[in-house]
């Protein structure tokens, strides 16, 4: 299995403002986004912006208090069985997943877990993303 991050989710709750606060003062390279999210390069890595509330809900949590941090950190792999045995390793090894695998509304395939920490991770096979 490849190890690296492949995108850094943050939750907004201004998404406007947070867009503009990336590509105009930090100069991030914007990427054709789907409605919704903002999307940049981070050279292999990407930032996305996302409703804070719409990443929360994604991921079975509440958008306040203790159990969400605001952000979520994604792996990318290369097959629904990978992310089947990530989420089962991460249960083993004292994570919690906090939504199990499954397909999503854009074709994909993803689960998500928080680690020992708290912090939001989504594993996830995204049939074009090893294309790109």
């Amino acid at each position: 299995m490849e190890q690296y991050v492949s995108y850094i989710t943050l939750g907004s709750s201004d998404m406007s403002r947070s867009c503009g606060f990336y590509q105009n003062c930090l100069e991030l390279p914007k990427l054709k986004s789907p409605p919704g999210v903002h999307f940049f390069s981070l050279g292999h890595t990407r930032l996305a912006i996302w409703s804070r509330e719409s990443l929360a809900t994604n991921a079975d949590l509440t958008s306040m208090g203790t159990g969400f941090q605001g952000f979520c950190l994604s792996h990318n792999v290369r097959s629904h069985e990978e992310v089947d045995s990530l989420l089962s390793r991460v249960a083993a090894g004292g994570g919690t997943v906090t939504r199990s695998a499954h397909t999503t509304n854009w074709g994909g395939y993803a689960g998500y877990f928080t680690d020992p920490d708290g912090f939001l991770w989504e594993v996830v096979y995204n049939p074009k993303f090893f294309q790109a």
